[in-house]
């Protein structure tokens, strides 16, 4: 009987550190154990009591030259001594390791560990910091590019809303709603004065569970996974959005959300423009995340449900509502 063929396997652990063994030539009591399966898949590794994480990247995900990017990127970064998970050569000068799965041939890259500890409520000198870590990341990538994807209102919201629209109706009110917004996003997008707004190569998911952070302001980012080119305002948005999802209290939001704002102008300044966007270019990255998760169904099946469509969809209405209402009420104390 042959082998029934696979869209996804989880890679064996024990197997992994005898891999690890070999081709990093670490010592035979190295631990490898798989943390979190995901888009990529997650091993922490232990090696004489030094910590590594061993990502896997699914299956045509990323390219080789993909990943070779992202890597570019980090080696870059950490050359100008912004705390990042870097690359780790294995034992034949390279970085990137194929692997042949039940699927076909997957990536693995060896990662240096993140020290310290998620932290979902951050204090506002935490926030300070992590948008002064956010802004030197940004004075570096500024103006260079990586070959990868290009963020615009196409690979932001249209296509995203056409990987959607494989699992839902266009017709319910929630793909009514994102259709709505696309366009209203598009239109300010065209319109908006370019000259404004800096490029670069963005990360575009610096939320709290891609960093690690010790003594409240050494941050270590990790997961670029999603690194591309656009607008640096992107990143900045999207730190915002999550940070408005977790904190209840809009009055705590507000003022965190002012110290990281404050902590990223104490290195490079935001323009009119871009503070002004950052309503836009959050709504559009969350619309972006909802086609990852289309795309990626075998790895988001669990969530791709008309109930947390509306979920999802909701925390979008409530940052619309919020930021829209801010507006107004700004406009009329001016």
């Amino acid at each position: 009987m042959s082998i029934f063929p696979v869209t996804t396997s989880t890679l064996s652990a024990s197997a992994l550190r005898v891999f690890l063994i070999e081709t990093y030539g670490f010592h035979k009591t190295c631990s490898c154990t798989l943390f979190r399966t995901g888009i990529n898949h997650t091993y922490f590794v232990t090696n004489q009591n030094k910590r590594y994480v061993y990502r896997v990247y699914c299956y045509a995900w990323r390219s080789k030259n993909q990943i070779q990017e992202e890597l570019r990127l980090l080696n870059l970064l950490r050359t100008h001594h912004i705390n990042v998970s870097y690359p780790i050569l294995a034992n034949n000068g390279d970085y990137i390791q194929e692997l042949l799965a039940p699927e076909g041939p997957r990536y693995g890259v060896l990662f240096s560990f993140a020290e310290g500890e998620k932290v979902r409520f951050m204090d506002e000198k935490t926030c300070y910091a992590l948008g002064e870590l956010m802004a030197k990341f940004h004075k570096i990538t500024q103006g260079k590019s990586v070959e990868r994807i290009q963020y615009t209102a196409e690979t932001l919201m249209h296509l995203p809303f056409s990987y959607a629209k494989e699992y839902f109706k266009d017709t319910i009110p929630e793909m009514q709603f994102i259709k709505a917004q696309s366009e209203a996003i598009t239109k300010v997008f065209s319109e908006v004065d370019t000259t404004q707004l800096r490029k670069g190569v963005v990360h575009l998911d610096v939320w709290y569970d891609n960093m690690n952070i010790k003594d409240n302001s050494n941050i270590t980012l990790f997961d670029f996974d999603f690194c591309g080119n656009g607008w640096l305002v992107l990143d900045v948005a999207y730190f915002c959005k999550q940070l408005f999802h977790i904190e209840s209290d809009k009055t705590v939001y507000e003022l965190k959300k002012d110290k990281f704002l404050e902590g990223y102008q104490s290195v490079q300044k935001l323009s009119n423009t871009e503070l002004n966007i950052i309503p836009e270019t959050a709504m559009a990255i969350w619309m972006f995340y909802l086609g990852v998760q289309s795309q990626r169904f075998d790895w988001s099946n669990i969530f791709l449900t008309t109930n947390y469509l509306k979920m999802y969809i909701g925390k979008m209405k409530a940052w619309y509502t919020y930021t829209t209402s801010e507006l107004v009420n700004n406009s009329e104390k001016n």
